[in-house]
């Protein structure tokens, strides 16, 4: 069973904490960036999120927010948590990068 809760670490080696999940599927969190794990000016930034009920499917799906506070920027993450042969987790997952566009004119490279 896929359990959100707990630390993770990605191939690049950014750091998530997630809290303990709400009985709505509810979590918050932390979100350290790879290159910052090294450096410790730069803080941790916050993320709200949701998972799917891992009652109802063995491979739950999952989204999230991170709002960098060392940046104008927003990162929405939405993804599925997977069990392997061996019951070991992992994470998949693709992200949305926005950053703040100066005009309307500019929006269309705010985004990655």
């Amino acid at each position: 069973q896929c359990v959100l809760s707990g630390s993770w670490r990605s191939d690049s080696g950014c750091r998530m904490v997630v809290s303990v999940l709400g009985q709505d599927g509810g979590f918050s969190g932390s979100y350290l960036p790879g290159a910052a794990t090294s450096d410790p000016q730069i803080p941790a930034s916050p993320l709200k999120g949701s998972q799917q009920d891992a009652g109802l499917v063995a491979q739950p799906t999952f989204s999230f927010a991170v709002h960098w506070r060392h940046q104008g920027s927003t990162t929405a993450f939405v993804g599925q948590c997977f069990v392997d042969e061996a019951g070991e987790e992992s994470l998949h997952a693709l992200w949305l990068l926005r950053e703040e566009a100066a005009s309307p004119v500019e929006d269309w490279k705010a985004t990655r």
